[in-house]
């Protein structure tokens, strides 16, 4: 059996990729597939405590982009040794909610600092434990803030002017242009059903040691819906 693939979602705040995370992870279920959901910032006892502190805590207020960066790069490094490799070791799928990809669009192209040291961060902080696919949900801008009008708790990051997401889309869609392997750029603004079934036939091309036989289970997991 081959190692279960690493997943990530990414994309601006509003773009829906928490919903896909939730119905690939209903979808993995429904078919017997051994996962673990994850998200960033925290996963761990210690990612969580530092997620409240980066988007909810008062005392976040007024952050330096670089303690930002540093913050985010070491709940990741917690992450990846505590929960993600493990996992993939014992041959569990890992979905994760954000992953190093965040860093490089919010703290690399939107605070704008240096892509050399947010590369070697990011390197640093994850090692070998690379994302096997990444899938970055595009959305524009009035999209993205319509969704965010619905009530939530109040988010830091989610408190920045328009030309801020602007940065944060187009270094996605970069990534997406540059590493074709690994990122798939996705419609956000489609139809959740219909994008989750491009999801899932996306794993199913990508991962056919791993998906073999499910291609059929799924066409019934569809018609449920």
């Amino acid at each position: 059996m081959p190692r279960a693939p690493f997943i990530t979602f990414e994309g601006t705040e509003g773009c829906g990729k928490s919903t896909q995370v939730g119905r690939l992870a209903a979808r993995f279920e429904s078919l017997g597939i051994k996962f673990l959901v994850t998200r960033e910032p925290g996963g761990t006892p210690i990612g969580e405590n530092i997620r409240e502190l980066l988007q909810y805590a008062p005392q976040g207020q007024g952050m330096f982009a670089e303690t930002e960066l540093l913050l985010f790069e070491a709940s990741r490094s917690q992450l990846v040794r505590e929960v993600i490799k493990p996992a993939l070791k014992s041959g569990t799928c890992v979905i994760s909610d954000r992953f190093f990809d965040s860093t490089t669009a919010y703290q690399g192209a939107a605070r704008r600092l240096q892509p050399a040291m947010i590369d070697q961060l990011n390197a640093f902080a994850v090692g070998d434990c690379v994302p096997d696919l990444t899938i970055v949900l595009d959305v524009d801008d009035e999209t993205a803030r319509l969704r965010m009008q619905k009530p939530r708790k109040p988010d830091r990051m989610e408190g920045e002017p328009a030309e801020f997401y602007q940065r944060v889309r187009e270094a996605y869609r970069e990534l997406a242009r540059r590493e074709t392997n690994r990122v798939v750029l996705i419609d956000g603004s489609s139809p959740p059903t219909v994008i989750e079934n491009m999801i899932w036939e996306l794993i199913i091309d990508r991962f056919p040691a791993f998906t073999d036989g499910l291609a059929k289970t799924s066409g019934a997991h569809r018609s449920q819906r």
